[in-house]
């Protein structure tokens, strides 16, 4: 592939990966909020949490389409070339390390919610699901002795 299309490939990739790590410092720092919410004695608000992250969807989402069209033009590019973009790696680096942040903080966030008690009614498993002895209690009703 030329240089010059490799160039202009590479300079648009790393445009929406810089814009993808700056989407994702935004919910890095929404879900940071957000702990700091649950982890205070006052109220939690989750309707205002759940605006804020609807409304960095449609970014997201953007930038996952413009991916899935880089990656087809990018495989093209042959390895030797794709090495000189060392940019690229390290925005790679950066955006992983944001997502497993992000991640990981969701995770604790979810768990503050149970504590809570403000998981959505639907997320809950259903009653039948939440004897925690029903196999044990099923064996001992057909047991013989």
């Amino acid at each position: 592939m030329k240089d010059a299309l490799v160039n202009e490939v590479a300079d648009a990739l790393i445009h929406d990966l810089r814009a993808f790590a700056g989407v994702c410092e935004d919910i890095l720092a929404l879900a940071t909020r957000e702990h700091l919410a649950l982890s205070g004695e006052g109220d939690y608000l989750p309707l205002e949490f759940y605006q804020e992250r609807k409304s960095l969807l449609p970014d997201v989402e953007g930038l996952l389409q413009k991916f899935r069209s880089h990656r087809a033009v990018w495989q093209q590019v042959p390895p030797t070339q794709r090495e000189q973009f060392k940019e690229m790696k390290s925005l790679f680096q950066n955006i992983q390390g944001l997502v497993s942040r992000v991640m990981q903080l969701d995770r604790e966030n979810q768990q503050a919610m149970l504590k809570r008690g403000v998981v959505p009614v639907k997320h809950l498993p259903s009653t039948t699901r939440q004897q925690p002895h029903f196999v044990a209690d099923l064996y001992r009703r057909n047991s013989m002795s």
